[in-house]
């Protein structure tokens, strides 16, 4: 269906009436909102994809979070709406793994939605006081997906993010 070729994750992470410092960014009640900014193509077109979220962290190192993108710039338009969950090995370390679960909704003018599953997995290094940078990879299949129709029924791409703590 759609593959993504590179996805941009800018996060701001803002921690509700405290510093943050190193793995307080993933430690319970903090919240990261992200702005999206990348570009991806379908039905052999080239898309430019913008989008926002937020994540919230229930406990120490485990966010769940809401993501919504719009994929523009060419037909037909696209958007999704993605719930997931995201685990951080959050400790005092320069790197932090992650693993993360996700569903998406994808939403393709015209047609029938199509929904998938993924997940990712990759690290986070600390790259300031307040800030880590991110780079990982995500790997999304699509569920009731004819191959006939859409090409390819699944996708791997690469994730870059830098997260910042205020």
């Amino acid at each position: 269906m759609n593959k993504l070729l590179f996805t941009v994750l800018l996060s701001l992470s803002v921690l509700p009436a405290r510093v943050t410092y190193g793995a307080e960014i993933f430690g319970e009640g903090s919240t990261q909102f992200a702005v999206l900014a990348g570009s991806g193509s379908a039905f052999n077109n080239d898309y430019l994809i913008l989008g926002a979220g937020v994540n919230y962290y229930v406990s120490d190192g485990v966010g769940v979070g809401l993501t919504y993108a719009n994929w523009s710039g060419n037909s037909p338009r696209i958007s999704q709406i993605s719930p997931s969950i995201q685990y951080v090995f959050y400790r005092e370390y320069s790197l932090r793994p992650y693993l993360g679960a996700f569903y998406r909704d994808t939403a393709i003018a015209e047609q029938s939605s199509i929904n998938s599953v993924g997940g990712r997995a990759g690290v986070y290094l600390t790259s300031g006081p307040n800030s880590v940078f991110g780079l990982g990879l995500a790997y999304e299949s699509y569920l009731n997906c004819q191959a006939a129709v859409f090409g390819s029924c699944s996708s791997t791409y690469p994730e870059i993010s830098i997260i910042f703590g205020f």
